[in-house]
């Protein structure tokens, strides 16, 4: 028998699948050949391989080899296949034990001299196979502290393939290679920002506190040098820090995104993309892989987007079902990958294009037609699924130069978040939900949580105006909630409502 097997992981998205590897020697023609809808990155890994196997002292037999990927239904993109392909040609040539690799899973990209270069999403892909049964899986040595993320998977770290070879019974010499590792971009370590450098804005904190406690988005309007940058940018530090359930769907992101991962980060993401950045770069895709956008990598965090109303509309609306989902999907014409995409949004924007308009002492030199067309750049349908909005002025001088910082500090406000949380997951215990921000409408509208008639009054009356939706209705009754958790109570009463139908209207006191 000259037909060998093992396998590799093909990702679309994080979602991972097995793919089973079988390579065949036949008394033909000598050429060797992939079948199984590989794309054109992976149909070059037929010189890849044969370069690497020659020079890591392991020739292929001269005789036509035939590679198949199966499912052969399933479109498979990469280089990562490249170790799985040489270790199963190695197999049916007789050079490595057949038996060895047909219960281990091989990742990694081979270089012409033999070396194994890393590749990204390995997190994601080894997830796959652990989810699948297997009990090993080799991976390039740059992306081996990645891998033993995963818990219940025996991982090894190759540098070579001859090294590879070895542990599956080939009589090889072992080169001393140096290890190739992944390179990222330095973008520096994430400073914790602290709320107690942010003076004067005691409603603005507070309002972020209620956003942190309960999961809801908001959107800042205020005049340039206001503090919108410097609040949104504390929101991940008094957000409680992510389980490791939850740091492991994060790390699997960036994983897909080719940053190198070695150690799970409690602290939630924060994703801040300039306002020229186009569609694609928010939903994420490519041609031929699809790669996660800015709203999939803030999954369990922060997506901040600095002048709201500079970005273009298209950009803006793309925001909308995954702010609904929790979910965001790429489709191509050849595959459909599918990225979480649970995450706060921040939005920030001055009030007219200069940013002076109902600014005391300040003199605006936009047209009225500028400023309402600059006002209505955020869509109504994408208002609407903002919990909070929030009008926000520059600070006075007296404030500004005091003396002493402010009171409320990033620890301080993360232990009353964390407290809300606690609450807010306790009374929803019995469901599927954690946060008030995800719990549906209808469970607070009706039934045992619907709130008297006298309490929910200022609301009703909101409604019956047209000054809210059914949808602004129920994020209301949400933020409510939260404020009342905030305060330890045990549902909200007519002033949480105020205060929650206040944050929504966007109207300074």
């Amino acid at each position: 028998m000259s037909t060998a097997r093992t396998w590799a992981v093909a990702l679309t998205g994080v979602d991972g699948h097995l793919v089973e590897v079988e390579a065949d020697m036949s008394n033909q023609t000598p050429e060797f050949r992939i079948i199984g809808l590989p794309d054109k990155s992976l149909g070059e890994a037929v010189q890849r391989v044969h370069n690497a196997c020659k020079n890591a002292g392991l020739d292929l037999p001269r005789r036509r080899l035939t590679v198949n990927l199966s499912p052969a239904s399933l479109p498979k993109h990469g280089a990562g296949f490249d170790l799985g392909i040489a270790v199963a040609s190695l197999a049916a040539g007789g050079s490595i034990d057949r038996r060895s690799i047909s219960a281990v899973v091989h990742m990694g990209e081979l270089g012409l001299d033999g070396r194994i270069r890393p590749v990204p999403g390995v997190l994601p892909a080894v997830f796959a196979a652990a989810r699948a049964g297997f009990s090993s899986v080799i991976v390039p040595r740059g992306n081996e502290a990645e891998a033993n993320l995963v818990p219940d998977i025996e991982v090894r770290g190759a540098a070579s393939l001859a090294e590879v070879a070895l542990w599956h019974g080939a009589d090889v010499e072992v080169p001393d290679v140096e290890d190739i590792e992944l390179i990222v971009a330095d973008h520096g370590g994430r400073e914790l920002l602290d709320l107690a450098d942010v003076v004067g804005q005691e409603e603005a904190v507070e309002a972020l506190v209620v956003a942190a406690a309960g999961g809801h988005h908001m959107l800042l309007s205020g005049p340039p040098g206001a503090g919108k940058t410097m609040l949104a940018r504390r929101l991940p530090g008094i957000m409680p820090l992510l389980i490791d359930q939850e740091a492991l769907e994060v790390a699997s992101v960036r994983s897909l995104s080719g940053e190198a991962v070695a150690v799970l980060d409690a602290l939630p993401p924060l994703e801040a993309p300039h306002h020229s950045a186009s569609v694609a770069a928010l939903v994420g895709g490519g041609s031929r892989s699809a790669r996660p956008g800015a709203i999939a990598r803030a999954h369990r965090g922060v997506l901040f987007l600095d002048e709201a109303a500079e970005f273009s509309r298209v950009a803006l609306d793309a925001l909308r079902q995954p702010l609904e989902s929790g979910t965001i999907e790429v489709h191509r014409a050849g595959f459909t990958a599918r990225f979480p995409a649970r995450f706060q949004l921040v939005l920030a924007m001055n009030p007219c294009p200069c940013g002076n308009h109902g600014v005391r002492g300040a003199e605006c030199v936009c047209p009225p037609m500028a400023i309402r067309r600059y006002s209505t750049r955020l869509s109504g349908p994408l208002r609407d699924r903002i919990d909070i909005d929030l009008q926000v002025t520059r600070v006075a001088a007296s404030r500004a130069t005091g003396e002493g910082r402010a009171e409320i500090t990033t620890a301080h406000a993360r232990a009353r978040v964390a407290a809300a949380r606690e609450r807010a997951a306790l009374r929803w215990k019995s469901t599927q939900w954690r946060r008030n921000a995800d719990v549906p409408g209808t469970w607070l509208r009706q039934g045992a949580l619907r709130l008297p008639a006298a309490t929910r009054s200022p609301l009703d009356r909101a409604l019956e105006r047209g000054a809210l939706t059914l949808r602004g209705y129920d994020r209301v009754l949400r933020v409510a909630w939260t404020m009342a958790d905030l305060a330890g109570i045990e549902r909200p009463e007519i002033d949480q409502i105020g205060r929650a139908l206040h944050l929504r209207s966007g109207v300074p006191r």
